[in-house]
């Protein structure tokens, strides 16, 4: 939680009272300090949907899919091809 606060803050409020107190209750060690004024975003997450699921492709399945499209496009020929999978049961 604190470390949320933190990246909200910026250089100024870093000064405040507030700032400063909230420095003072981050227990992590130094080494492990984080700068969140030099965080970038994350250049993948914008092609991520929700209830997608990243696969990483092992070296021998890599090198015959080149894109994803090629990927998803064999695996709706596959899903095509298989029995109607049932939704799972609700909780």
């Amino acid at each position: 939680m604190i470390h949320w606060l933190l990246f909200l803050m910026t250089k100024h409020t870093r000064h405040t009272s507030i700032g400063k107190l909230l420095l003072e209750l981050d227990d992590l060690a130094p080494e492990y300090q984080f700068d969140y004024t030099k965080a970038k975003p994350n250049r993948f997450a914008r092609w991520q949907a929700d209830g997608s699921l990243v696969v990483v492709l092992e070296p021998d399945i890599a090198q015959v899919f080149h894109t994803p499209d090629e990927v998803k496009r064999v695996l709706r020929a596959l899903i095509a091809t298989m029995p109607p999978v049932p939704p799972p049961p609700e909780p």
